[in-house]
């Protein structure tokens, strides 16, 4: 009986290429380029970026596209669902390591641990100077969290050990958090001093860190994002940190990845990484291993283990 044939469009891990071939037979191309009876054979898509609803068009009996990655923006979800296609992530694998990394993207932006670090190595350090002392500090403030989903609650419980203040804003108020709840992200800019951004890419979020919210959270606000640069009016963010609007920002992502604006590049008070939050390989290989496991128990047992919302599983 021959095995299930499963798409690979473009790079994705190499955890997830050598589990796939030891299950089922694996095709590397782009959709595109199938001719109609090679794309009628696939059933499946373990893909990490894009996959549009012309790619779901192209191939007639896929069932579940599988995407590396807690957000899934790159997948045509809707389009899988009208289609019958289910589609899975990878949640909750990587919500520790990206919240541990937040944590340490605020230390390192309010204390400015890479720039004294840098001033070291530049060979500063001589007996009588010393780096000088860090304008702020992470005792007795006050963290709004923009987004208060799964990563959003282990950033928040990180959080309690430092003795900060923590209040959040989303479109739904939890009922049962210990945590201040703002009906806007003005109002909890406004309340803030230090604001966290773990919102997905959605239309709603799209440039919602703006001069107005950027304003509200004042000369002594931080700024820190882990989620989508797509939240983030860039523009109006480098502006903030050159005017002293606010005071810093430690970024993970941004809006054209991976092209970081130079006006956030020459700013001394912008800590700036590039996207790796979950980037750790035991947190990746959990990822692929969800991948195909996802791919693996649906074709085995008729059900997936994470479908995302737009396409929940069935069978």
């Amino acid at each position: 009986m021959p095995r299930i044939v499963i798409l690979v469009p473009g790079k994705i891990h190499e955890r997830v290429l050598t589990r796939l071939k030891e299950s089922f037979d694996v095709i590397e191309a782009d959709p595109s380029t199938l001719d109609a009876e090679t794309a009628g054979k696939i059933r499946g898509v373990a893909v990490s970026g894009t996959f549009n609803a012309g790619a779901i068009d192209k191939l007639p009996n896929v069932e579940l596209i599988s995407s590396f990655g807690v957000g899934y923006d790159g997948i045509d979800a809707k389009h899988a669902a009208a289609k019958g296609v289910i589609v899975t992530n990878t949640p909750d694998v990587l919500n520790d390591e990206v919240a541990d990394t937040t944590i340490g993207l605020l230390l390192n932006t309010i204390r400015e641990l890479p720039r004294a670090e840098n001033w070291l190595r530049a060979g500063n350090w001589k007996r009588g100077q010393n780096y000088p002392l860090s304008r702020f500090s992470l005792k007795g403030r006050h963290v709004g969290i923009y987004g208060l989903g799964r990563i959003g609650q282990e950033i928040a419980k990180r959080l309690e050990p430092f003795k900060v203040r923590i209040s959040y804003h989303t479109r739904t108020r939890h009922p049962d958090s210990p945590y201040g709840y703002y009906p806007s992200l003005k109002d909890l800019a406004g309340a803030v001093d230090t604001l966290i951004s773990i919102v997905p890419k959605t239309p709603q979020t799209h440039k919602t860190i703006n001069a107005e919210i950027l304003s509200a959270l004042g000369p002594d606000g931080v700024f820190i994002n882990v989620g989508r640069g797509w939240t983030v009016d860039e523009d109006a963010l480098a502006q903030a940190l050159r005017s002293g609007t606010i005071s810093a920002a430690g970024l993970d992502v941004y809006y054209d990845e991976p092209d970081v604006p130079a006006s956030l590049l020459d700013l001394p008070n912008a800590v700036l990484l590039p996207h790796l939050a979950s980037g750790s390989v035991p947190t990746r290989n959990a990822m692929a291993d969800l991948v195909v496991d996802n791919l693996v128990d649906w074709f085995g047992k008729g059900r997936a283990l994470t479908p995302v919302p737009e396409t929940p599983a069935k069978g």
